[in-house]
């Protein structure tokens, strides 16, 4: 009775402390899509992308602030030591004061102020663009294929264990058959050999496992232990090349962005065109004045007004140097459009090609992996009856081992070229939960 008593309160207090220990005993799961929306939400560098959004918003709003009458307040008061007569004039008082206020407006006859508010609003939707393709090219290098890098480390470690486990009952058997005298101390010695390079390996593969997690982690900014959920293969039916290439001619991000570059540019000549146009600036104000003594020619009060036309007919050739440079990079903008959409057409191709052999090999190393391992069970079954040889067995093992590894890298490699044709296509971020 003592005995079970002291079990019991053994495993009462057990119980306590599991529920009361801050210790995380057990890593949260996350999927690909998981792992999206943090990166998207903590990465430092898609942080810093996103303050030049902000940068260019604030650009808008300088733009706009260049429409806005200048409003300027004035205020001064003056001390001096004695006052000064000359007869019964005063020409220097005991203090004086005086105040004001004005407002200026100039702006280019050509508009060149309403250019600019445009130019900066095409800036932010540039800048949106731009955001959207860092966003991609980050969740795909960094997120993606470090979750498939660490998805084949642990997949790796399943084989090593699992070849681990069979190497272990082939020396169990050879010591067994060497015992009886149907085998050589060889086969045996051969065994453990064998085995002690699967103890090797499978040590390798958990440490390449934890190395993967920890860069997966690090690139999504997760502090916690993590382990990995996999979902299905997505199988699906390949549509032709030409509709992944339209598809990506409208929807890459950095297309559209150049596509906004390119009104800029265009936007950026008239601006510089507008220079040769004459400014007008219009002004008001107030002014107050107070001394004393008061001469008797103070003027207290006083409300103005005025226009003024300023033309500029010669300034060294700036205008026009400004005018044929904003022209070059109108021409610099499209070429660089044109050339994008080379360089797309390509990117697609590359990825559709390289989806298309994914797809293949990966339903040619499927078959080749259950040949492999109906090969392995029945060479270790003649094994045990003395029907094979331990080189026999060897083979089969090694050739089991490489199938499985290879299927395993097909497979992770397909998923992957399948997020490369979203990428090329730019469809990556999509209308998917995680990337509102």
């Amino acid at each position: 009775m003592k005995r079970m008593d002291l079990k019991a309160l053994t495993g009462v207090f057990l119980i306590l402390f599991s529920l009361t220990a801050p210790v995380r005993l057990l890593a949260d799961e996350y999927s690909l899509e998981d792992l999206f929306r943090i990166a998207l939400t903590r990465s430092e560098k898609l942080k810093a992308a996103e303050e030049t959004l902000v940068i260019s918003e604030i650009g808008k709003d300088k733009a706009y602030s260049y429409l806005l009458p200048r409003v300027t307040a004035t205020a001064g008061y003056t001390q001096y030591t004695e006052k000064k007569y000359y007869g019964t004039s005063v020409i220097q008082p005991n203090y004086g004061s005086s105040w004001g206020i004005r407002i200026d407006e100039t702006f280019s006859l050509s508009g060149r102020e309403l250019t600019g508010l445009e130019i900066a609003k095409a800036n932010v939707t540039k800048s949106t663009h731009d955001l959207t393709a860092v966003r991609e090219d980050y969740l795909l290098r960094y997120v993606a294929v470090a979750y498939y890098s660490a998805l084949m480390a642990r997949k790796g470690l399943e084989i090593a264990d699992a070849n681990l486990e069979r190497l272990t009952t082939y020396r169990n058997a050879a010591e067994a058959r060497l015992k009886i005298g149907e085998v050589t101390r060889t086969v045996l010695l051969r065994a453990e050999g064998e085995l002690s390079g699967a103890k090797s390996d499978s040590l390798q593969a958990k440490n390449s496992l934890e190395l993967a997690l920890a860069v997966l982690a690090n690139n999504c900014g997760i502090r916690d232990p993590l382990t990995l959920s996999e979902s299905a293969s997505e199988e699906r039916v390949l549509s032709p090349l030409n509709v992944f290439q339209e598809q990506a001619y409208s929807a890459r991000a950095d297309l559209r962005s150049l596509e906004v570059q390119k009104q800029i540019a265009a936007d950026q000549t008239k601006f510089a065109e507008g220079a040769y146009w004459p400014n007008l600036s219009i002004f008001g104000g107030y002014t107050g004045a107070d001394q004393s003594p008061p001469p008797t020619s103070l003027n207290r009060e006083s409300l103005y007004a005025g226009a003024a036309l300023n033309f500029p007919f010669f300034e060294g050739g700036l205008r026009k140097a400004e005018v044929r440079e904003a022209k070059a990079r109108e021409r610099q903008a499209a070429l660089y459009y044109e050339d994008l959409k080379k360089t797309i057409e390509i990117e697609v191709r590359t990825a559709y090609l390289d989806l298309v052999t994914q797809k293949g090999i990966l339903r040619f190393l499927n078959d080749q992996m259950v040949f492999a391992r109906d090969n392995y069970r029945a060479v270790a079954r003649q094994f045990e009856f003395g029907l094979s040889s331990s080189l026999d067995v060897l083979d089969a093992n090694t050739l089991l081992v490489s199938a499985e590894r290879r299927v395993a890298s097909a497979l992770y490699n397909y998923r992957l070229a399948l997020l490369r044709m979203k990428k090329a296509t730019g469809t990556l971020l999509g209308n998917e939960a995680w990337s509102k």
